[in-house]
């Protein structure tokens, strides 16, 4: 759909959109070094500081609360040669446990077998070589290597799909993990206690910002891009975990990749935008520059998407990122029992469980609404259907 305009610096493509998000995106775009103006996604909703499903570009400063605390989370999917055909007669739960045997689920602590993948050392080294070259301090998290190849809770998961010609398609979503979390609470502190210092008045606290040319921000933008490349590796690593252990599930010794999509959904990158160089930060919203292929996903139970981008400038070259909630973690709670997600979770392999009732669908925007309203933003190039979903605990 068409964007609406909500002020002079906030265009909205939401068609569902909460009252406090709207208002955050109203302060988010009142700062006054956006420009052209914010992008407010159709799967936006409340957020930290600001709404989650905002893209905002900024001349001379970045504001840290807005890239968020899990830098770089995104998606990666990679389809495969196989079709359902092929996995006829075989059991989902025990690739499922297979899956949950392989990819540490929660804290990195646990992720013992570091050592066990031949693919993983490579990661490692060059992590190890930009924190070097770029004086990353990582004291603070002396067990991230650990971390490399984690999932992480709330609404991370893996997933084993078929999209429309019934191909399969495997795919899960993860960020920067603890290491990613304790770098950006850093710097969130040290924006808002400079901005604190200079008495700058803020629309809120998680607003406060880094100037460009301060020693501050130039050692945020360092350890930014240092977490942005550990959580695309994260997702690689695991990537490459749960292509092994599908295909010796399959009985072969290879899991016959065609194509991998790696996407962040949260980070800050330099583009031009009203032809000018800004900062432009996608907080839960994916490049769709023309021609960028990126990931879409629903819900559990639901639908996700791969999508090509339309390159849309009032969009800033951007699409939303899920389908974004409805209800608060602690509402979905109050809303739902256990049974209700097994009656949504029927015909899906999926890790039952109490813990995973705020991530029922119903606690989500629908989808197909979502996408409908990113009909300018990205043209849908594949609809896919989960057939096994493993969250994060």
């Amino acid at each position: 759909m068409p964007p609406k305009k909500v002020g002079s610096k906030l265009l909205n493509w939401a068609s569902h959109l909460d009252d406090n998000a709207l208002e955050q995106a109203r302060e988010t775009a009142s700062m006054p070094f956006v420009h052209p103006h914010v992008a407010l996604m159709p799967d936006a909703h409340s957020g930290m500081g600001s709404a989650v499903g905002t893209v905002i570009p900024t001349l001379g400063a970045v504001i840290p609360a807005a890239v968020g605390v899990d830098i770089g989370c995104g998606m990666i999917g990679v389809r495969t040669s196989f079709a359902k055909s092929d996995l006829a007669g075989r059991n989902l739960a025990d690739l499922r446990l297979s899956i949950e045997a392989s990819i540490p689920l929660s804290m990195g602590n646990y992720n013992r077998g570091i050592g066990d993948w031949e693919f993983t050392a490579s990661k490692l080294a060059e992590l190890e070589g930009l924190a070097a070259s770029n004086d990353v301090d990582l004291t603070h998290s002396p067990k991230w290597r650990e971390q490399l190849g984690s999932l992480g809770s709330g609404n991370h998961f893996l997933e084993l799909c078929l999209d429309t010609t019934d191909v399969v398609w495997l795919f899960l979503h993860s960020g920067s993990r603890g290491v990613g979390n304790k770098i950006a609470k850093k710097h969130i502190a040290v924006a808002q206690r400079l901005c604190a210092q200079w008495w700058i008045d803020l629309p809120n606290k998680d607003l406060a910002y880094l100037p460009e040319g301060t020693p501050e921000f130039g050692r945020y933008i360092k350890d930014l891009r240092w977490a942005q490349r550990f959580a695309y590796l994260n997702r690689a690593e695991m990537m490459d975990r749960f292509g092994a252990v599908f295909a010796t599930w399959m009985g072969t010794d290879d899991h016959r990749e065609i194509e991998r999509i790696n996407c962040h959904h949260n980070y800050t990158v330099k583009e031009k935008h009203g032809n000018k160089d800004v900062w432009l930060t996608r907080k839960g919203a994916v490049d769709a520059h023309d021609g960028v292929k990126a990931i879409i996903p629903g819900s559990m139970g639901t639908r996700s998407y791969v999508v090509v981008g339309k390159g849309s400038a009032s969009g800033l070259c951007s699409a939303p990122h899920g389908a974004g909630r409805r209800f608060s973690r602690t509402e979905a709670r109050k809303r739902f029992t256990v049974d209700d997600l097994r009656n949504r979770m029927v015909g899906i392999e999926f890790r039952d469980g109490e813990e995973f009732v705020d991530e029922i669908p119903d606690a989500y925007k629908d989808i197909d609404v979502v996408m409908e309203d990113a009909v300018d933003l990205v043209t849908v190039e594949h609809e896919l259907r989960q057939i096994l979903n493993v969250k994060g605990t």
